[in-house]
């Protein structure tokens, strides 16, 4: 991390398929030794796989997925006077989704099932669901939050 100057923040080019930036964002989560075109045929099969099973927009599924399973709130640990307290913290938008993608793509890599593309079609389906490893992520950051509010005014 740079002392000097912040990060300019990049802008995501959407996929070619779709046209949806969602989807770039899950294919550098997949994304494994640089093979973008893998990742993203793991994608689109994965799609694919929704579309065949619920017969809707797999897209609207996979938005519906990433809405349930962004966080609100995340504890930080604050180190005060020798010792260490989980704050809770409020969440920006891009960083609860990005919390929310990785860890669809987490908990679909442990899955068991065929393929990367039929585990990841399950997680999508059971997220957009309100059920799933996803789910049950996000609930227990929101616990650890509401467990630790007695710090909140550790905020920094």
């Amino acid at each position: 991390m740079s002392r000097r100057n912040t990060a300019k923040k990049r802008t995501i080019l959407p996929d070619p398929i779709y046209k949806s930036r969602l989807i770039s964002m899950l294919t550098v989560r997949i994304l494994k030794s640089g093979k973008k075109s893998l990742a993203q045929k793991i994608i689109y099969k994965a799609l694919e796989i929704i579309k065949d099973r619920t017969s809707s927009d797999p897209l609207e599924i996979l938005e519906k997925a990433i809405h349930n399973s962004t966080p609100l709130v995340e504890v930080k640990a604050r180190r005060v006077g020798g010792s260490t307290y989980q704050v809770p913290m409020e969440i920006r938008a891009y960083r609860g989704t990005n919390l929310a993608l990785r860890w669809l793509t987490q908990f679909a890599k442990k899955r068991s099932g065929k393929n990367m593309a039929y585990k990841l079609a399950n997680e999508i389906v059971d997220a957009a669901n309100d059920n799933g490893n996803t789910i049950r992520k996000r609930e227990e950051t929101h616990r650890m939050a509401e467990a630790n509010k007695a710090f909140a005014h550790y905020r920094y």
